[in-house]
């Protein structure tokens, strides 16, 4: 299990039901999963860009991304359906745990001029999401090993009904919340 697991079962949990006035355990708010997803629009022209992006985000991960494939076609985009033109990665259990404690530990600190995180970027259900624009933020990734430059997107599924309860579980995880 990962530090940031036990802490929350062992305190986390009960803070957040005195702080949230809840009867119930189970009523407590949880991360359900993580999910992270790459888009790559170049991939329609150049296909080994998006193998490169996979590559980088199970080295982020430790978990094999799964490969998106357009819906419909777009000629201005000279995009035909069934190309692929991403890759998501969604992390449960004790590696969605041990992801988030490296994100908010070490990634997080080596952003450029980071001041902390959004905390209008909730969805109206308790869900959050944040998008990192370069990979290089990450000690996992190579810098010589990187030809491009290309961000992500992370989404942090939460059990929680508000907003207020997904922004309290967040902020007991150490998600860091600009003021």
């Amino acid at each position: 299990m990962s530090r940031l697991y036990e802490k929350y079962k062992n305190t986390i949990k009960d803070e957040l039901k005195k702080e949230l006035n809840l009867k119930n355990v189970m009523m407590v708010p949880r991360l359900e999963k993580i999910v992270i997803n790459s888009g790559v629009g170049e991939a329609t022209q150049n296909i080994k860009v998006l193998d490169k992006v996979a590559e980088e985000l199970g080295d982020i991960t430790g978990q094999k991304p799964s490969i998106r494939r357009a819906k419909k076609s777009i000629a201005a985009f000279r995009l035909r359906s069934g190309m692929a033109v991403g890759a998501t990665v969604t992390l449960r259990g004790p590696k969605m745990y041990e992801f988030l404690d490296r994100l908010v530990s070490i990634v997080m600190p080596r952003i450029k001029d980071f001041r902390g995180v959004s905390p209008r970027s909730f969805d109206g259900k308790g869900n959050y999401s944040i998008a990192i624009k370069d990979q290089l933020v990450f000690p996992e990734i190579h810098y010589n090993k990187v030809e491009k430059v290309k961000g992500m997107n992370i989404t942090f599924v939460t059990s929680a009904k508000t907003d207020a309860m997904g922004r309290a579980l967040l902020t007991h995880l150490g998600m860091p919340f600009r003021q």
